[in-house]
């Protein structure tokens, strides 16, 4: 998507590690029109799939996937890093593995919001390892639901995760995918 391209090469910054920092737009502070035209063409790509719950991970993956589940027109679910005390004890539970982190969270998600009907899009700000689409994959399935597929803003391929789970049978449409990244900047896969 060539309108998210220019923002990562106007406003991104690479940090060391393989960190792409593009909190000015995408997960610190969020542009609702950049996200709004994202959600937009998730809607296209996955127009007929007859999704109707979107599911994400807290936190930052939270905005994109508000936007696409208004333009899908269905609720928005997203797992909780930790249990807290005003979430129920019937939970479905996974652990998922932080690239961004460095840590590893159990994800809970209350079994009230996901059901064997649901014909889920998993929606996220980055893939990079796989680690989160894993863990949010294996929740709906422990719920009995169908995942339609994922839609990411930006896939770091060169990390390998998205091809590794389309080559188990995922679909994955990405809006931007990083070829390479380096302290010279970056380059986009053609």
């Amino acid at each position: 998507m060539e309108l998210l391209e220019q923002r990562i090469l106007s406003e991104g910054r690479v940090k060391p590690g393989g960190i792409l920092k593009v909190d000015s737009f995408l997960n610190h502070q969020i542009d609702p029109q950049l996200l709004y035209e994202m959600a937009l063409e998730l809607k296209r790509l996955y127009a007929g799939e007859g999704v109707n719950k979107i599911f994400t991970i807290e936190a930052s993956g939270i905005a994109i996937a508000s936007l696409a589940g208004f333009v899908f027109g269905c609720p928005v679910v997203f797992a909780k890093k930790s249990k807290t005390k005003n979430i129920s004890d019937a939970l479905y539970s996974v652990e998922v593995e932080s690239f961004t982190h460095g840590n590893t969270n159990t994800v809970v998600v209350s079994k009230e919001y996901l059901h064997p009907e649901d014909r889920v899009l998993i929606v996220d700000d980055f893939l990079a390892t796989g680690a989160a689409l894993v863990g949010l994959k294996a929740l709906v399935e422990q719920a009995g639901g169908t995942v339609v597929g994922a839609g990411i803003a930006i896939e770091k391929e060169f990390q390998g995760g998205g091809n590794l789970l389309r080559r188990q049978g995922m679909r994955i449409e990405s809006l931007a995918k990083i070829a390479s990244m380096s302290d010279d900047g970056l380059e986009f896969c053609r």
